[in-house]
């Protein structure tokens, strides 16, 4: 599968891979070879991480095919320097262990690699379709059961979709309120 970097497959697997490394969930199938299944329950690739990367107001998702190509391209090299040999039928990250796909990724994000920036910011967007389903509006991803907002607990909306919370969240208000503020809650 090296050979067809340009192929959806290939892609997808791959950043699905790269997802499952930071917010690793359960295996879909037996056969998954992206999800490593390092932990029970929804990861970041059943949250939505593939959706969010691919959205133009990320500024990442243009450059997804030459992010898939240089993380796999690192990963052989990886591979090669740790005396790895890997199923080539499916990209090198995803023949990875879970456990190597950290390292590799360990050394990525490290402060002196000189491409951290980027896969920081990919990471990030991994970690915010697991913990805020940035990629859908709020009120949707609850009624769907998106599984980060479900797994912590995000308080669902009045029935009317707004958030009220009658009780302050540390017991007691952590400020007074302004004056000028009105009854529907703005500014003066």
């Amino acid at each position: 599968m090296e050979s067809d970097t340009s192929g959806s497959d290939y892609r997808t697997l791959t950043l699905e891979a790269f997802a499952d490394t930071f917010v690793p969930g359960e295996k879909r199938s037996p056969g998954d070879r992206a999800i490593a299944g390092a932990a029970a329950g929804p990861g970041a690739v059943a949250a939505g991480a593939l959706e969010l990367l691919s959205t133009p107001a990320t500024g990442v998702s243009y450059g997804l095919d030459d992010l898939v190509k240089s993380l796999n391209g690192h990963a052989q090299e990886y591979a090669a320097s740790h005396g790895l040999t890997l199923d080539d039928s499916v990209p090198t990250f995803v023949a990875m262990s879970y456990a190597d796909r950290t390292g590799l990724i360990r050394t990525l994000t490290a402060p002196d690699h000189p491409e951290k920036d980027i896969w920081i910011l990919v990471a990030l967007f991994c970690f915010m379709a697991f913990d805020t389903a940035a990629h859908l509006h709020t009120t949707d991803a609850i009624a769907a059961g998106h599984p980060g907002l479900t797994m912590m607990g995000f308080a669902k909306p009045d029935a009317d979709g707004l958030w009220r919370f009658p009780d302050y969240s540390y017991g007691r208000p952590l400020a007074s309120l302004h004056p000028g503020t009105t009854e529907a809650g703005d500014p003066a």
